[in-house]
């Protein structure tokens, strides 16, 4: 079992900027990596990126286009997600997940909200 929490979100103007941190703990010494994803409400939840748990390979949407950077922190044993240049359409829930293998997520955290005001 792999557990993952998520902080930092917060309530932020346009063209601020945020760093959200995900704690991970438990059974990780397998884990392949830690991604992020966003949610709106009504709609499904996005890819925003993701890095090896072990390595430092990253990987990130297309949208993304440099306004996001995703780093690790092992000492710490986060994967922090720092946020620049935000719009009012990065708005979302912000979540973090554990991938075992590359089949796709197998834990999830809570999520963290994230609201850009204009």
């Amino acid at each position: 079992q792999v557990e993952l929490v998520e902080s930092g979100g917060a309530l932020v103007q346009s063209g601020a900027s945020l760093k959200l941190s995900c704690a991970v703990s438990g059974h990780t010494a397998n884990m392949y990596a830690v991604g992020w994803f966003r949610q709106v409400p009504g709609e499904g939840r996005d890819f925003v990126a993701n890095i090896e748990w072990r390595g430092r390979y990253t990987y990130y949407a297309d949208w993304v286009k440099g306004r996001f950077t995703i780093s690790r922190d092992d000492a710490k044993s986060t994967v922090d997600l720092q946020l620049d240049n935000l719009k009012t359409e990065d708005t979302a829930v912000y979540y973090c997940a554990g991938a075992m293998n590359t089949d796709g997520y197998d834990y999830w955290g809570q999520g963290t909200q994230v609201t850009v005001s204009p």
